[in-house]
C-alpha cells in the first residue's frame, strides 16, 4: 500500500516504522525541518547533544518507547534524579513514601491520609471507577482541605487554569500510577534518537517530506494530499491511505469536506498549549540538586521548574546548567504573544525567591511555543475519545487526544503509532 503519514512526531515514525518494515510504500510530511514533534530538539554549537525545545523524559516503565529503542539498538541512559515541590517559599523533597510520611509542612495524621490516598491510586488497576470522579473533589475528601489546599490545588491551577475544576480522577490516576523514582533518556537526546528512526525508516525504503506542510486532504476514489513544500511549491498526490497526526483542530482545518457534526465533536476537544522559557546558566539555579520542581503557590507565573542538567550531566552542553521554566496555557494566552525578555521579565520576582542571584549567571536563554500539548480531560472522558477511523474512507487520525486513559508522552505517541499501524494492517 502507498500510505501518507502527515506529522513526524513519535506517532507518525512509530507508525512509519512498523508498516515500511511490512513493505508498505510510506511518506511522511512534516512542517518542521526536524523529526520528534512536541520532542524536537535543537544544539547550540559547542553542545555535544541536542536539547529538546519542551522538556521530556521516559519513565522506566515506558515499555512501548523503550522497546524500541532496544529494537533499532539506541542507547538509554537511566537515573534518579530529585523531584520536589516548593511550599511557603521553601523546597521540600517529596518522591517517595518516606518523603511523604516525614514531610513537616503537614501534620502526621494528614501524612498519613495522603500516604494512603497515593497508594490506593498507585496499586489500583482499575481506571474505569475513577473517570466518573471529579479530581479534586476526590482530593478535598481523601485527603482532607488542609493537604489539597496546599499542595495539590495550586498544582492543578497552574496546570489547567479555568479547567482545574473539571478534570477526571482517572487522569489523576494516570499519573501516580505511572510514576517511577528512576527516569531515561536517549543518550545524545530525543533528536537524534529521532533521526536515527527516521533512518532506520528510509532503509525500509521510507520518504520523508521536511519542511513540508500538508494544506488539504480529500477522499474521492483515493486519498488526495495537497501539500506546500519550503519553497513555497505546490504539489499533489494520491494514497490508499492516511493517518493525520496533528492536533485535532488541524485536522479539521486541513480536511475541510469532513462533515459537520464529525467536526463538532473534535473540536469539542479541549486542550491547552505550552510555553516554555529556557535558561542557560553558568551556575546551577536549583542548588540542592532537584531534577524537577512542582511550584505549589497559586500566585507564581511558572507552573514548573525543571534542571535538565540536574538529571543528564552538564558536560555534554559545554558545561552550562539548563533549566525550562514551563507553563500549559490557553493558545490566547498573554503570555504566548510575549519575547522572552518580556516574559522573564515577569517571572524575575518569583525565580528571586529560589535563587537570588540567578541573573548573574545567565549565559543566554530561549523561549519555545506550541498551540497545543496538553489535552484537557473531563470526566467520563471515554465516551469522547475520537476512534481511529474518520468519516473519510482510509484516513485515520492518531493524537494524544487518543491516549486517554494514560496522559502525553512519547511512550504514548510510540504505542498509538504501533497501534495505527497494526490497524491499517489488518483492514487490508
Amino acid at each position: 500500500m502507498k500510505i501518507a503519514i502527515i506529522g513526524a512526531g513519535f506517532t507518525g515514525l512509530s507508525a512509519a516504522f512498523e508498516l515500511t518494515k511490512k513493505k508498505h510504500k510510506v511518506s511522511v510530511f512534516e512542517k518542521d525541518n526536524n523529526p520528534g514533534g512536541l520532542a524536537v530538539g535543537f544544539e547550540e554549537k559547542k553542545w555535544n547533544w541536542s536539547l529538546e525545545k519542551h522538556y521530556h523524559h521516559w519513565f522506566t516503565n515506558d515499555h512501548n518507547v523503550l522497546g524500541l529503542a532496544k529494537e533499532i539498538k539506541f542507547d538509554v541512559i537511566t537515573e534518579r534524579p530529585k523531584t520536589s515541590i516548593f511550599l511557603d517559599n521553601s523546597i521540600y523533597q517529596l518522591d517517595s513514601p518516606m518523603n511523604v510520611l516525614t514531610f513537616p509542612r503537614i501534620s502526621f495524621f494528614d501524612r498519613l491520609r495522603m500516604a494512603g490516598v497515593l497508594g490506593f491510586l498507585r496499586y489500583n488497576p482499575y481506571w474505569k471507577m475513577l473517570e466518573g470522579i471529579k479530581t479534586d473533589r476526590f482530593l478535598r475528601e481523601a485527603m482532607g482541605e488542609n493537604v489539597y489546599k496546599k499542595i495539590w490545588e495550586p498544582q492543578l491551577k497552574n496546570k489547567f487554569g479555568n479547567y482545574a475544576n473539571d478534570i477526571a480522577l482517572s487522569w489523576f490516576w494516570a499519573r501516580i500510577k505511572k510514576r517511577t523514582p528512576a527516569l531515561s533518556y536517549p543518550q545524545g537526546g530525543f533528536l537524534q534518537f529521532a533521526e536515527t528512526l527516521v533512518a532506520k525508516i528510509k532503509k525500509n525504503g521510507g520518504k520523508f517530506y521536511f519542511n513540508t506542510e500538508a494544506k488539504e486532504i480529500k477522499n474521492n476514489t483515493r486519498v488526495n494530499i495537497k501539500y506546500k513544500m519550503i519553497n513555497d511549491q505546490w504539489s499533489y498526490e494520491d494514497f490508499d491511505a492516511a493517518i493525520v497526526t496533528l492536533p485535532s483542530f488541524f485536522f479539521v482545518k486541513i480536511a475541510p469536506g469532513l462533515p459537520e457534526n464529525y467536526k463538532k465533536k473534535l473540536l469539542s476537544l479541549k486542550g491547552l498549549g505550552a510555553i516554555n522559557l529556557l535558561l542557560r546558566l553558568k551556575k546551577k539555579f536549583l542548588t540542592d540538586d532537584t531534577y524537577w520542581l512542582s511550584i505549589c503557590d497559586r500566585n507564581s507565573p511558572i507552573m514548573a521548574m525543571v534542571e535538565h542538567t540536574n538529571f543528564m550531566d552538564k558536560k555534554f552542553y559545554n558545561n552550562e546548567h539548563i533549566v525550562y521554566l514551563g507553563n500549559y496555557l490557553s493558545f490566547d494566552h498573554p503570555y504566548m504573544k510575549m519575547t522572552k525578555d518580556e516574559l522573564l521579565k515577569i517571572y524575575h520576582p518569583f525565580l528571586k525567591k529560589i535563587n537570588p542571584n540567578y541573573q548573574l549567571s545567565i549565559i543566554n536563554s530561549h523561549l519555545f511555543k506550541t498551540p497545543f500539548a496538553q489535552p484537557i480531560i473531563p470526566i467520563n472522558y471515554s465516551k469522547k475519545v475520537p476512534p481511529f477511523e474518520t468519516p473519510f474512507k482510509n484516513v485515520y487520525l492518531a493524537n494524544i487526544q487518543q491516549v486517554y486513559p494514560w496522559d502525553r508522552g512519547t511512550n504514548y505517541a510510540v504505542e498509538l503509532g504501533q497501534k495505527i499501524a497494526k490497524l491499517i494492517t489488518i483492514k487490508q
